[in-house]
């Protein structure tokens, strides 16, 4: 009966010591509409309009850190870990598919995000006179002299 309680303490402590390695700061903004003070309408007010000056295809790399392969790899190595010998050799077998799986699930993650993509970088010309450029995963019907408006970090067809 001790030793379940060891193997379940051990998992605490992995998830534990692997879900605080994760940060926040890696994930990619999400943009919220811009709903403006006093507004009567819950519709959300656009302010940037112009006319699609270029687009060009660029490199996008999907980030870095640690996250889910780590905490999921950690867990189902414990897991198999769990399922070797017994009484203490179980519990060292457990600790060490723990490690192992984290490491290997970690590194499989970082394969994945390494891996870079094809995003679409789209420069408007805005009726202000200005310029603003925005990446976006697709282009879907948007070509160069299309009149656009920009809301959040998008572009749609006006």
């Amino acid at each position: 009966m001790k030793t379940n309680y060891t193997v379940v303490a051990t998992f605490v402590l992995a998830a534990a010591v692997l879900s605080g390695c994760a940060s926040p700061y890696n994930q990619m903004p999400v943009s919220q509409p811009y709903y403006p003070a006093g507004a009567q309408s819950s519709q959300p007010q656009y302010s940037e309009f112009g006319v699609i000056d270029s687009i060009q295809v660029v490199q996008a790399n999907a980030g870095s850190g640690v996250g889910v392969g780590a905490v999921a790899g950690g867990v189902v190595g414990g897991l198999l870990g769990n399922q070797v010998g017994g009484g203490t050799g179980r519990t060292v077998a457990t600790i060490a598919g723990v490690v192992g799986g984290a490491m290997a699930g970690n590194q499989i993650e970082q394969n994945n995000r390494a891996q870079t993509r094809d995003m679409y970088q789209i420069r408007v010309r805005l009726n202000n006179g200005g310029y603003q450029t925005i990446n976006q995963d697709s282009i879907a019907d948007l070509r160069i002299g299309n009149r656009v408006r920009i809301e959040g970090n998008r572009i749609y067809r006006y």
